[in-house]
């Protein structure tokens, strides 16, 4: 992927953009297709012209898990969509794209839950504000909310599966978990969140990058 020329292609946008005005992006992928990197990289050379909000803020705490009905199954497929607070996320993200404002969580991979307030939304300039996480184009409610009423367009990365799942399986292996355990979290999770976001999300995006 042409990062230098993506983020040129996005400063050209914010350059037409009235003032105090924001243009949404929707960037969905699957679990390793490298949503953050590429989020990262425009980051880095747009500066204050984007704000990324990632969906990862929104994941039930592991409090909230506990609470499910089967706790035991939330905890083992944590990442599915169920875990996340989805009608939060979409509610935060309509209300932020009406006022141009808002206040959002992330998630801190140290601790395993997500931090409160941690992004903070201005409309003080033109900008690109990003949104980037696995479910934001599926098909059932709310998430098809995002497609309609937040996102002026919606990007795809697309990654072969089978590479996504490696990339997870080494970042669980990096995480201190044993081989054994890693290949059974892509097996029975990661894999399957997979699948379910390629089959729906690529023939809802607006345009699809790819790496290479």
């Amino acid at each position: 992927m042409d990062y230098d020329r993506l983020a040129e292609e996005l400063k050209r946008t914010v350059s037409r953009l009235p003032a105090k005005s924001q243009y949404w992006i929707g960037l969905a992928g699957a679990p390793g297709s490298g949503k953050s990197t590429v989020a990262a990289a425009l980051q880095e050379q747009l500066g204050e012209s984007l704000t990324v909000l990632p969906m990862d803020g929104y994941h039930y705490t592991r409090r909230e898990l506990d609470a499910m009905s089967d706790p035991e199954n939330a905890h083992a497929r944590r990442g599915a969509p169920f875990t996340f607070d989805a009608g939060r996320l979409v509610a935060d993200l309509l209300a932020a794209r009406e006022r141009g404002t808002g206040s959002f969580p992330d998630f801190d991979h140290g601790v395993g839950d997500p931090v409160e307030d941690a992004i903070a939304l201005t409309n003080e300039r033109p900008q690109i504000v990003l949104v980037e996480g696995n479910y934001l184009l599926l098909d059932g409610n709310p998430w098809c909310r995002l497609r309609e009423s937040v996102f002026d367009k919606t990007w795809f990365l697309d990654v072969p599966i089978a590479e996504c799942n490696q990339r997870v399986f080494q970042r669980h292996l990096r995480t201190g978990k044993s081989i054994e355990i890693a290949r059974r979290r892509v097996d029975r999770n990661d894999g399957l969140n997979a699948e379910l976001v390629i089959a729906q999300s690529l023939k809802n995006a607006d345009r699809v990058l790819r790496v290479g």
